[in-house]
């Protein structure tokens, strides 16, 4: 059975205006998870699923063409500040254990990470030549650190990849590390370790009270592919992992896609609830077109809030950069506060009380004309006082788009000279 501390229950059912209870019965059904390694302490934890706002991941990282630390760790302050729910360290590049040391040190909010990045960018020995202990070793040391939640690709099979290869997809895999994983596989005709070891993985993450994110390696590239053989044939498999995980007391999250058009997005929704057992659902996007390069951010909230509004619940933030660079601190501003806005959408149509009661409080501060409350109250309210401040008005309780034609201004100064008239 899995158990969450307490107290830990206790300071997420304030931020959610839930019940412990409630969230206890989500956690045991499968359908809600926390992570938390019992090792991290984090000042933001959060629960993601069911009945839980939507949640927003922001990624960050190293690449092998550039590596510097700062830089990330200022990434990650300005994720957190924009209303980022988790920390995703994706980094491939050299320093990449001190970046993780240094961002479970200050990130007030739950880290995860991809275990396949670690053991690829091992230059001292080439991945393809590496055994399976190292790994699960990997995953162990991660853990030891105090890593909250993994993504790891368990459901890609050595199956799997020689129907890839029979496939006639535009991209056949555009994940990470599911085509890392494919390599090994093809070269070493073997089976994937992630999958093959997976109780040995289960075992680390009860230890450790670590969150499983099963990653979609088969997920769509390109819209044309969506919803297609491979990605469900995955799904399958994922399903069947989520149960194993469950049953030995480990929480599990389920990735998705994707690229994905607008009208199959709430099928994929509904597809993965059913198949994965109403595990919570993180999706990556999705992207509803692949013809807006450098505004994927817009694409990815379209998409997002969409997928939110169906059911699922975890959001992993997409930049302008998207396919085209390493996101910078703006890009990641943007990412991430473009999700936050897809999620309080849903949330609305959700009927989550705070998302309720905020959009109603703004709306009628905004009635009042009062600024100081509106911007108190805006996802991101550093924009909107920056835009104000640039054009002031000669009245100050109007904006310069009406000015003197302020409509609610007139209908409240006509409503009131009329009850004068009236008296």
């Amino acid at each position: 059975m899995i158990k969450i501390q307490e107290t830990l229950l206790k300071r997420i059912a304030r931020v959610e205006d839930a019940g412990i209870m409630d969230i206890k019965k989500g956690v045991r059904a499968g359908w809600i998870v926390v992570p938390k390694n019992r090792k991290h302490r984090i000042a933001k934890p959060c629960a993601i699923g069911k009945g839980m706002t939507t949640k927003v991941n922001a990624n960050l990282g190293l690449s092998p063409g550039h590596s510097s630390i700062d830089q990330e760790i200022k990434k990650m302050e300005v994720a957190v500040a924009a209303g980022a729910d988790t920390i995703m360290d994706l980094s491939t590049g050299p320093l990449l254990e001190k970046l993780r040391e240094r961002i479970l040190s200050a990130c007030p909010v739950p880290l995860g990470t991809v275990p396949v990045y670690e053991l690829a960018s091992m230059r001292k020995k080439k991945f393809l030549s590496m055994n399976e202990d190292e790994f699960v070793s990997t995953i162990r040391k991660q853990a030891e650190e105090g890593v909250d939640f993994f993504t790891i690709h368990s459901g890609i099979t050595l199956e799997a990849t020689r129907t890839v290869a029979k496939d006639s997809r535009i991209l056949n895999i555009v994940s990470r590390g599911g085509a890392l994983l494919a390599s090994w596989m093809i070269a070493n005709r073997r089976e994937n370790p992630f999958f093959s070891r997976f109780d040995e993985i289960l075992d680390i993450a009860k230890q450790y009270d670590i969150v499983l994110s099963l990653g979609d390696s088969l997920r769509p590239g390109a819209i044309s592919d969506a919803t297609d053989r491979l990605q469900i044939q995955e799904l399958l498999v994922l399903g069947d992992l989520q149960q194993r995980a469950l049953s030995r007391g480990v929480q599990v999250m389920i990735e998705g896609p994707g690229h994905v058009p607008l009208d199959q997005v709430e099928a994929n929704v509904r597809l993965q609830k059913s198949v994965c057992h109403g595990s919570p659902f993180y999706v990556l996007g999705p992207l509803v077109t692949d013809a807006a390069p450098g505004y994927d951010h817009i694409v990815g909230a379209i998409g997002g809030a969409v997928a939110a509004w169906h059911g699922a619940d975890f959001l992993c933030y997409v930049t302008p950069a998207e396919h085209l660079r390493l996101p910078g601190i703006d890009d990641v501003r943007q990412g991430v506060v473009a999700s936050k806005i897809a999620a309080h959408a849903a949330d609305i149509v959700k009927n989550i009380p705070s998302a309720v009661r905020r959009d109603r409080e703004i709306s009628k501060a905004r009635a009042r004309r009062d600024w100081k409350k509106q911007f108190k109250l805006a996802l991101d309210p550093e924009l909107p006082m920056k835009v104000r401040e640039k054009s002031r008005p000669k009245e100050p309780d109007v904006c310069t788009m009406c000015s003197e034609y302020c409509s609610i201004k007139i209908v409240e100064e006509s409503i009131g000279k009329d009850k004068e008239n009236r008296k």
